[in-house]
Formats: structure tokens, C-alpha cells, sequence
């Protein structure tokens, strides 16, 4: 049986989540006891199965793919300044919300951050998805200068902007490994 990492807290059900890299997390309130948490493992052992098989296809197809260049990366980075500035100023009035600086790094775990101060952070290999995805992350980290969390209120924001947001977060989580195995590795680096 797959090795799973429980996750405790002040939730009120039982879920499940397969990172990426095939890692099976169970997110349980404090009062779970362990013969429920495995009964409910248990219960749910094909979906596991399925999404770890989903996982290890995607990290598969990542590999395959050659990392980018340092011009490559260079030239999103600049791309990016100009495009992510351009609907960034185009949804802030459609969030309802004002932002300070954006910056476009080569980031290997996120899509997007928004700081308390309103600085946007974007990753540049957004650049390498379809455009819709782009601007659902731009949209997403406004509404965090509304709502510094994952709320429902959160998510009704985004909603309100971006009705379908939800295959862009899909495209994400299914082409996300994928994307972020452009980046170059320090073993790639020395290849070249």
C-alpha cells in the first residue's frame, strides 16, 4: 500500500489530494481516529491508484520534453513584463482592486503570488500555456488583494471575473509538471 502522509487540522471532513511528484495526502480533522482514516484510504484505494498512474504519466511526458535555453527563458522574462503588466491593468477594474510592482521569474512550484503590499509575482513558463490560463492566474492573484486567502468569498471573486475559471485551473494541474520541467536543472546546465 502507498505511503500516506496525514495532514490534521480544524476541518470538519476526510479528503484526499496526489501531489505531482505522486505523493498521497489525507487531510483529516483532529478527532479522526486511525481505523477511519484507513477505512476511508481504503475506500477510495482505486481513485488513489488512478491518480498516481495520472501523476507518474505526466512527470513522464515532462522529462521528454528539453528544457529551455537561457536566451529562451531570458526572452519570456521580457515577453512577460510587458503582457503580464498589460492584463494586470486590464482585469485590476474589472476585480476592483489596484496593485503595485509585477516582477517575472523562473519559479519551479508557483504560478503566481500577490504580497500584502500588492506586488505581483508571475512565473514567466506562463507564458508557454494557452492564454486563458494566463489571465486566470493574473485574475486569481488580484482577487487576493480582496482576499488574502482560499475562501469561498475568494473563489466568488474570481468566479465573478473569470465564469470558467475552473478549466484553466484543470490546464494547471494537468500541464503544470509539464511546464515546469522547462526550467533547466543544474545537471542540464552542465550539459551544454
Amino acid at each position: 500500500m502507498t505511503e500516506i502522509e496525514v495532514i490534521r487540522s480544524r476541518r470538519k471532513s476526510l479528503s484526499l489530494e496526489v501531489k505531482p511528484d505522486g505523493r498521497v495526502l489525507l487531510r483529516a480533522p483532529f478527532w479522526a481516529t486511525q481505523r477511519e482514516l484507513k477505512a476511508f484510504a481504503e475506500k477510495n484505494r482505486s481513485w488513489i491508484d488512478r491518480k498516481q498512474e495520472e501523476a507518474r504519466l505526466r512527470r513522464e511526458k515532462a522529462l521528454a520534453v528539453p528544457p529551455l535555453t537561457e536566451e529562451e527563458l531570458e526572452a519570456l522574462q521580457r515577453r512577460g513584463r510587458d503582457l503580464f503588466a498589460r492584463r494586470a491593468a486590464h482585469y485590476a477594474p474589472l476585480v476592483g482592486v489596484d496593485y503595485g510592482r509585477i516582477s517575472v521569474r523562473r519559479q519551479r512550484s508557483k504560478w503566481g503570488s500577490c504580497s500584502s503590499q500588492g506586488n505581483l509575482n508571475f512565473n514567466c513558463l506562463l507564458l508557454l500555456a494557452p492564454e486563458e490560463v494566463l489571465d486566470y492566474v493574473v485574475v486569481h492573484e488580484l482577487c487576493h488583494r480582496l482576499e488574502m486567502n482560499h475562501s469561498p468569498r475568494f473563489w466568488a471573486n474570481v468566479r465573478r471575473v473569470l465564469p470558467d475559471y475552473e478549466r484553466s485551473r484543470r490546464y494547471l494541474r494537468e500541464h503544470g509538471a509539464a511546464l515546469m520541467a522547462r526550467l533547466p536543472t543544474k545537471e542540464s546546465q552542465g550539459k551544454r
